[in-house]
């Protein structure tokens, strides 16, 4: 308990740093949740994702995809920044997943840097039906950059691959992501399709984690529906080669 009135101390110091901005339009949802039974007995090592992209890619789906299994179907804008906590286990590892659920609209993107500037993974998503989300993901990546240079690990996550006219194909999101050293990976959070790999795959790249490194690949695999456990995975979900393209941002 005294852990997490800290961490929730924290955020609110971090929040507090911002300014121009009314602290009401940032909401701290704080759930605490554990993939397997018993007590933690593993050191807990925290770790902060921060969800970016353009309005209605579908963000706050996958997040919650991930942590409840549900899907809405329902335009709900993030107004400012949403945080929610997970915590998993891998390779005997406590893990604590940070999820920022950021705002896509024009209006918020001044206060995105402070949440990008502490983060251990950008999670950059795209409409694979909307061609601007995708055109918009060097913008994104370049934040990104420029606040965490390359202390940063980044996902390039294509959503919504369960609708048929696609207007953006693998190939491309998977030669972007090579240009900017980047992960990827097509999922969809109406079907479940793909998500909890993503978070497998980020689990595995975090540092101090055996299977640690730089993954650029297409994904295709159909999602876990499981409680996520984050076992080891097999060699050719986790042994992927790493690109010597040079970064597009």
């Amino acid at each position: 308990m005294k852990q997490k009135s800290q961490e929730l101390f924290d955020l609110k110091n971090q929040r507090s740093k911002i300014n121009g901005f009314k602290m009401n339009k940032i909401k701290i949802i704080y759930i605490e949740m554990t993939d397997t039974k018993g007590s933690m007995v593993t050191p807990l090592s925290k770790y902060k994702l921060v969800f970016l992209g353009d309005q209605s890619v579908g963000k706050t789906s996958i997040i919650n995809r991930f942590m409840f299994d549900t899907f809405d179907g329902k335009d709900h804008p993030t107004v400012g920044i949403d945080f929610i906590s997970k915590t998993l286990y891998y390779e005997e590892r406590t893990i604590r997943l940070q999820l920022w659920d950021t705002a896509g609209q024009e209006r918020f993107r001044s206060l995105i840097p402070s949440y990008i500037r502490d983060s251990a993974v950008a999670v950059v998503c795209y409409d694979v039906e909307v061609k601007s989300s995708f055109t918009s993901l060097s913008k994104w990546i370049e934040d990104v950059r420029q606040e965490r240079g390359n202390d940063v690990i980044i996902f390039i996550v294509a959503n919504k691959i369960d609708l048929e006219n696609r207007a953006v194909s693998t190939e491309e999101g998977a030669n972007l992501a090579k240009q900017c050293e980047a992960h990827f990976i097509e999922v969809s959070a109406k079907t479940g399709n793909n998500v909890e790999l993503l978070f497998k795959q980020i689990a595995a790249t975090l540092p101090g984690t055996e299977t640690s490194q730089m993954v650029n690949s297409v994904v295709n695999n159909p999602s876990q529906t499981q409680p996520v456990k984050l076992d080891n995975q097999k060699n050719q979900e986790r042994e992927q080669q790493k690109t010597d393209a040079k970064p597009c941002c």
